[in-house]
């Protein structure tokens, strides 16, 4: 189903997505990522219970606090992952009426004048998602957690530390009292730096899953995808998909992300005028060059770094 969103204007700050669930275009994130058919089978399972036993179950006993924390290197979807698993989960709770989904913007909570940080996240959390969570289902993304949470640990003295551990034990204090008063709330936090994130965050998630970088498999999977859906509307592109030189070509994928996989096919279509005017005439050689290319450029950062 196509959901409705509520128009950015009116969006509270903080706050970057707004829309009921289930919706189909976060359906199609949720295919579109390739990862192991285990993790997307557990990160279901793990939603789906949060609506189906934290609301029967004493929390002192049964520790669900609501959040799903997926980590990993940036690009392999797990900001789609997160989208998708909203979506899916309300589909398949299709007999709760009302899933509602709400996706944070940590960096619009970010200020530099003290205690500011504390008082947006407080009210955020506070006011924001509990008026939210009080009218029903409710999922809501939280990425790049680890602005939100940052490690205390490892925070420098200089720029305002006190209102940064404020603002970390704001997001916890906050967390911990919505777990308790709403149980049909969920929590789905990403992060691509995982030692940034404080320690105690990490006790409450429920459930930390790795989505790492795709496997030989999956790189060969992600480059047909990417040609099958070019090919929607280039039709003779059709018999690249089972061209052995594109098999070579995700063989050399290895170490690149999901979204640079994809984006070196559209890189391939760059290599001469004719080809950017009328895509049809891509070939597998001019994709073997464009993941050869973002190897490359991949090497030359961790060289320099």
């Amino acid at each position: 189903m196509h959901s409705q969103r509520r128009p950015s204007d009116e969006l509270p700050k903080g706050i970057l997505d707004d829309r009921e669930l289930p919706d189909d275009s976060f359906d199609s994130l949720w295919d579109s990522i390739i990862v192991e058919p285990e993790l997307k089978g557990r990160l279901l399972s793990q939603s789906l219970l949060n609506f189906t036993l934290r609301s029967k179950v004493d929390r002192a006993r049964v520790p669900l606090h609501g959040v799903i924390l997926l980590v990993g290197p940036p690009g392999t979807g797990k900001t789609s992952l997160a989208r998708g698993l909203a979506s899916k989960t309300a589909k398949v709770l299709n007999a709760k009426a009302g899933f509602h989904y709400l996706e944070v913007e940590p960096h619009g909570l970010a200020s530099q004048s003290l205690g500011r940080s504390q008082q947006a996240v407080k009210h955020l959390l506070g006011s924001v998602i509990a008026e939210r969570a009080a009218n029903g289902p409710l999922i809501v993304v939280l990425d790049e957690v680890e602005t939100l949470a940052a490690d205390r640990k490892k925070m420098s003295m200089e720029a305002n530390p006190v209102d940064v551990h404020r603002a970390t034990d704001a997001v916890l204090a906050q967390l911990d009292q919505l777990a308790t008063m709403y149980p049909e709330l969920l929590f789905i936090a990403t992060s691509n730096f995982t030692g940034a994130i404080d320690e105690a965050f990490l006790s409450r998630a429920d459930l930390i899953v790795n989505v790492d970088v795709p496997g030989p498999e999956a790189c060969h999977w992600i480059l047909k995808d990417t040609l099958s859906e070019l090919a929607t509307k280039f039709p003779q592109l059709q018999k690249l998909i089972e061209d052995p030189k594109i098999k070579r070509a995700a063989e050399r994928c290895s170490g690149l992300d999901g979204r640079r996989i994809r984006k070196a096919v559209i890189s391939a279509l760059t290599w001469d005028k004719e080809t950017a005017v009328d895509p049809s005439k891509l070939t597998a050689e001019h994709v073997l060059r464009a993941v050869d290319d973002a190897k490359s450029a991949i090497a030359l950062k961790e060289k320099n770094s």
